[in-house]
């Protein structure tokens, strides 16, 4: 079950030539490649392009019309040898991951490919995953496209140019026999336009016929002695094809007047934010035209010799924007023009900063500095005063607003693993924990601060290997179950099997690859179409020889978890401890039972909902149940009682009713101030019934209650 679905958006798939598509960038991109007669398409989800995968998902049906095969691949590293179809066969073949992580992951494959070479296209579309809102260690994809020699098409961030990216990449692809990267930010990924559509197009050649009719060219394959040749190959072949084909198609773009003494050098994908400075600078309006000139990079890897150092010629300044490090851009361009013996200014980090994301306020700041130094007449008086105080464009609210870290979700199953945790460490001392990739690696942060590495997606295990040694204590490592079957399996259970690791290893299970948006994976319980599910992660961890398996099938058992782990921690048997805490993701599970529930109320059908509450009388005010839990529907509240100044624990009315909160209470022992009601929707004449009876019952326990209290009166002396 997927963070959302796609089934309307994706019959505008179906439009055909002279139609207009619109949409967002990421249905565009599958637009283009059933307009290219792809053969085959994989991929792995991850930020930015989920999406891309979940759209392909939606669009079984039109694919299969067409002839395409298309994988949720089990990795990166899958999804980028599935390419090896269009290594002999000219068949073109798309597949798509988060960058930099998943072009890490998928290295070998890559490597491999770029040596040897395509026959049919082959296009890795790239979710280029930085800046503020990224959710991975800051870096970019372009070393990876050099170190490989790649293609790297970064395209301006509007429809009409993505697709022709998608267009012209396979066709690149094919023109130079090499696979080229088609870079995708966030923003261009989500960006709405439209564009005119072409009829979508059956594979030159099926995966079938290639199967029936199989080919071989031994020099593609990455085995000296072709492997040595297929260095030369890309400098004497390749390289040279790839710069006319560029050319030839005016991949590269020139806007602006023809001359001027400045002139501004950007990536693709910078070219909105580069457009908006301009025009709050005077220079540019919201049609694009612009007085000062600009070469925007659609291909920012090969880089074009003659292109850059025409528009640099005549020019006293110019600017490259290149958003991220290193400056690999700017440094090529600046070797360009020494070789060249021309000595035009060429700026980069300097106006811009050295790292970080290029927002609007840092983009107009660093072209408006630039533009004083090298072209102060383009400016008006007040951009032009080299000193003047600026007002901030927002107010600094971390002076006012408290720091919000990223947490569990309400109702997240994995926030009672933490608890129970963090419950048997308060017995047992601290252990060094083994962090991962995922939603659990919140537990990080306040308020369990568990957690002292992450190493990669599937690797919280492996980065605890070398602690497989004798000692008091035991290491604990966690990863989630769609690290697992990424590569958790062999990286860390079978690894440590192997090497008779005597650390505890959790894996949480909460039936999806949910930090992705809840796409299905091996071990989800819901039934898949079109993929085979209900695939136990113990069976597969018995399977490569783990003999002390413990599986929880409901998270919420804190005392369970914490008996558990003690036992995993104290025991005398060795070898890895394996505990499978599994229940679902209560985002998936409340997207998939809120529907239900609101319609089968409005069909006047009885509905229970569990929701919890605190007892104000009960409710000592220690909050100790909040340092356990950390739940977003968990506050405090003040009370109108003068003699009790502490406020106590509340819950609002976002609480989904997990009931984590009372067991934690319980676990830890802790007040018992946490209660259950039930809300019945459309009752029963029974439900009625026992209702009104259980309010007689409890008001004449109250009255009697009161009747005994010691009471004075007003007068009394």
């Amino acid at each position: 079950m997927a963070e959302r679905s796609f089934a309307k958006e994706v019959e505008q798939l179906r439009i055909g030539a002279g139609e207009e598509f619109r949409g967002e960038g990421i249905l565009a991109v599958t637009k283009a490649l059933l307009e290219c007669g792809v053969g085959y398409v994989g991929g792995y989800q991850g930020a930015p392009i989920s999406h891309l995968m979940d759209v392909l998902a939606d669009a079984q049906d039109i694919l299969g019309e067409l002839g395409v095969h298309f994988e949720a691949s089990a990795s990166e590293a899958t999804a980028a040898a599935t390419l090896a179809a269009s290594m002999h066969y000219p068949i073109r073949g798309a597949v798509t991951f988060k960058s930099t992580v998943g072009t890490n992951v998928a290295s070998d494959a890559l490597a491999n490919l770029a040596s040897g070479g395509v026959n049919g296209g082959a296009l890795i579309i790239v979710g280029e995953d930085y800046g503020e809102g990224a959710s991975i260690m800051q870096e970019r994809s372009h070393a990876f496209a050099m170190k490989s020699q790649i293609w790297l098409l970064d395209p301006r961030p509007n429809l009409e140019m993505i697709v022709k990216a998608v267009r012209e990449g396979f066709e690149l692809s094919e023109a130079s026999n090499t696979p080229v990267m088609l870079e995708m930010r966030i923003r261009a990924c989500h960006v709405h336009g439209r564009f005119k559509a072409r009829d979508n197009v059956k594979p030159k050649m099926s995966l079938a016929e290639a199967l029936e009719t199989p080919k071989r060219d031994l020099n593609r394959i990455v085995l000296p002695p072709a492997s040595f040749l297929h260095e030369q190959e890309k400098i004497s072949k390749r390289w040279p094809a790839a710069v006319s084909f560029v050319k030839e198609r005016k991949l590269n773009e020139f806007f602006g007047p023809a001359d001027g003494n400045v002139g501004i050098v950007l990536q693709g994908g910078m070219y909105n934010g580069v457009m908006r400075a301009l025009q709050r600078l005077g220079l540019a309006d919201i049609r694009g035209n612009t007085d000062v000139p600009l070469y925007v990079l659609n291909v920012t890897y090969p880089l074009i010799d003659d292109e850059f150092l025409d528009f640099a010629r005549d020019k006293d300044a110019v600017l490259v924007v290149e958003e991220a490090q290193p400056n690999h851009i700017e440094q090529a361009f600046g070797a360009m023009l020494h070789k060249a013996g021309i000595d035009t200014l060429l700026r980069g980090k300097d106006p811009f900063p050295m790292a970080g994301e290029y927002t609007g306020a840092v983009m107009l700041s660093a072209i408006r500095d630039f533009l004083r130094d090298h072209a102060g007449g383009l400016l008006s008086d007040k951009d032009r005063a080299p000193n003047e105080p600026e007002a901030p464009l927002v107010p600094d609210l971390s002076k006012v607003v408290p720091p919000r870290p990223p947490g569990f979700c309400t109702g997240c199953p994995e926030r009672p693993i933490f608890a129970a945790m963090k419950l048997v460490q308060e017995e047992l001392g601290e252990h060094h924990v083994a962090a991962d990739i995922g939603c659990h690696l919140f537990s990080i942060m306040p308020p369990f601060n568990i957690g002292a590495s992450t190493m990669g997606y599937g690797l919280g295990p492996a980065s605890a290997s070398a602690f497989n040694v004798e000692a008091k204590k035991r290491p604990i490592s966690v990863m989630g179950d769609g690290g697992f079957w990424h590569n958790g399996l062999s990286s860390g259970i079978t690894n440590a099997v192997f090497n008779k690791h005597d650390g505890m290893i959790v894996i949480v299970d909460n039936y999806y690859s949910a930090a992705t948006g809840g796409q299905d994976i091996p071990s989800s319980r819901a039934k898949n179409r079109s993929r085979s599910t209900s695939h136990p992660i113990t069976d597969a961890v018995k399977g490569v020889g783990a003999k002390w398996v413990r599986h929880v099938d409901r998270t919420y058992d804190v005392g369970k978890l914490r008996e558990i782990f003690r036992e995993a921690l104290t025991t005398d048997e060795k070898g890895p401890k394996i505990v499978v805490a599994s229940s679902e993701c209560m985002l998936n599970r409340q997207r998939r039972e809120r529907p239900l529930l609101a319609s089968a109320i409005k069909e006047g059908k009885r509905s229970v909902k569990p929701r919890f509450g605190v007892d104000e009388d009960v409710c000592t005010g220690d909050h100790a149940c909040m340092r356990l839990s950390g739940c977003p529907s968990l506050s405090v509240k003040t009370l109108d009682d003068p003699l009790r100044d502490d406020p106590v624990a509340a819950i609002d009315e976002t609480c989904v009713g997990c009931g984590n909160c009372g067991e934690v209470a319980d676990a830890a022992v802790l007040c018992p101030s946490f209660y259950r009601a039930d809300v019945i929707h459309n009752p029963s004449g029974w439900d009625r019934f026992m209702a009104r009876l259980r309010t007689r019952v409890t008001g004449w326990l109250q009255r009697r209650r009161d009747a005994s209290r010691l009471t004075f009166s007003a007068g009394a002396a």
